[in-house]
């Protein structure tokens, strides 16, 4: 690796000036990725995680974050069209089961109801999505369309933001449970599954791009799809802070009526 200069990762593609010539640079080039550009640097996650955010700052991340969660199995069985392998669809249908459930199981999108239901939200207004951002609508929007209509390499790789997951998880079940006594151990149940579900998911998708990404142009593909994923969830996370921290809420979206 020592040939390989990462620096020009910062930058808005790693295109230029960076060739990753095997599978273990290109795996050494997702994780640089991961330091440097996961939304666990984002200041409204480091408001939330250490109790600096109010109870209606909470229900709005809560709320717009629903959007996100209840879209991942359309993403996901987009992704499934995809490949005519059935080896490919079957390790990846899992996911859809995990977040929607099956009959008698409960899924991620129901965890997450338990999050907004505990905070005080109505549920019916939280699967409605009226109150959620603009930016919120776009970035997921944005996913789920780049899933459908990039390569299915691309695809697969845009997901890899799972390696990086469980860490933020940890920070976020500690840090919530210790700062706010609005949360407790029951809503916070979405995340504590997340803790062994996204390491599986990531270990999969990982190993996947590192076998089927074989010149430094499909390596470089695939480092871009995870630089979109990480732009995804980040600017929900900007678009929340200059709602509810900078107070320039746009009409239409939700107003807390707490803080």
């Amino acid at each position: 690796m020592s040939e390989v200069n990462l620096s020009g990762m910062t930058a808005l593609s790693i295109g230029r000036g960076v060739t990753l010539n095997n599978a273990s640079e290109l795996e050494a080039a997702l994780r640089h990725i991961g330091a440097t550009r996961y939304h666990n640097h984002h200041p409204f996650h480091k408001l939330l995680h250490s109790g600096k955010l109010n109870k209606g700052q909470v229900q709005a991340w809560a709320l717009n974050r629903y959007y996100y969660q209840s879209t991942i199995p359309l993403k996901d069985a987009m992704v499934m069209t995809r490949f005519r392998d059935r080896a490919t669809r079957l390790e990846w249908r899992h996911r859809i089961e995990d977040h929607d459930g099956d009959v008698g199981s409960e899924g991620g999108i129901e965890r997450w109801l338990k999050l907004t239901e505990g905070l005080g939200l109505d549920t019916a207004y939280v699967e409605s999505t009226e109150g959620i951002l603009p930016a919120t609508r776009f970035a997921v929007e944005a996913y789920v369309h780049f899933c459908r209509d990039r390569s299915p390499l691309e695809a697969i790789a845009s997901s890899l933001t799972e390696l990086f997951a469980p860490s933020i998880h940890e920070e976020r079940i500690s840090g919530m449970l210790e700062h706010y006594n609005f949360v407790n151990n029951d809503t916070m149940s979405y995340f504590k599954r997340r803790l062994t579900q996204a390491p599986r998911d990531a270990n999969f998708a990982l190993h996947y791009v590192k076998e089927h990404a074989t010149t430094p142009e499909q390596r470089a593909a695939v480092c871009n799809a995870l630089i979109f994923k990480t732009n995804v969830l980040w600017v929900q996370l900007d678009a929340l802070y200059h709602a509810y921290v900078e107070g320039h809420i746009p009409p239409g979206a939700f107003v807390p009526k707490e803080g």
